[in-house]
């Protein structure tokens, strides 16, 4: 009796992602042709720690704009972001690839809709609670990746990143409508 017809293959790229996701635990991926955590392809970075931060960037979120626009980082480097929404609108500052920032503002739009997001600000309640009976969420949805956070109006927030070896990298705001008007940024990374 045969119970498999055919051969199972695992490729060298499965397992070395699989190895990478229990020994990175932080890291953030960019798969090709897809985007979102956990996939394979080109990693943007991971969490850092603050105390192995190189230098402390500082950037204001203002309605609907960083300042700077643009930051440049060396390979590797580790960076605290101090993020001060000057703004009167809750503002996110997260980094990713384009294609990531358009799967996070599917989520975001949807965190709005049932309102875990308000234009100046995070529900708590909402946010905490079970969302997999409304309908399109599938399962209980939180803020917490690696490299994003939320800023509401007139707060200021700490993000430190340990940055990749380089890449196509933004960061940006989520919130509907906010990218759509400008509210991202390049991250350049030095030579």
């Amino acid at each position: 009796m045969q119970i498999f017809s055919h051969s199972v293959r695992v490729s060298s790229v499965a397992v070395l992602v699989v190895i990478m996701g229990l020994t990175l635990p932080n890291a953030v991926w960019a798969g090709p042709g897809e985007a979102g955590h956990g996939h394979g392809g080109q990693t943007i970075g991971e969490r850092g720690k603050a105390s192995k931060s190189t230098r402390i960037v500082q950037i204001k979120l203002i309605d609907n704009a960083y300042e700077p626009e643009s930051i440049q980082v060396k390979p590797g480097e580790t960076v605290k972001f101090v993020l001060r929404n000057d703004g009167q609108l809750l503002h996110e500052f997260n980094i990713g690839t384009a294609e990531m920032h358009a799967v996070h503002q599917k989520e975001m739009a949807m965190m709005m809709e049932h309102g875990m997001l308000t234009p100046t600000g995070v529900n708590d309640k909402a946010m905490n609670m079970d969302h997999s009976t409304m309908p399109g969420m599938a399962h209980s949805m939180k803020h917490d990746d690696p490299n994003s956070v939320l800023v509401p109006p007139g707060q200021t927030k700490e993000l430190t990143w340990k940055f990749a070896q380089g890449g196509k990298i933004e960061f940006a705001c989520n919130i509907p409508g906010h990218y759509e008007s400008g509210m991202v940024g390049n991250v350049k990374f030095q030579r």
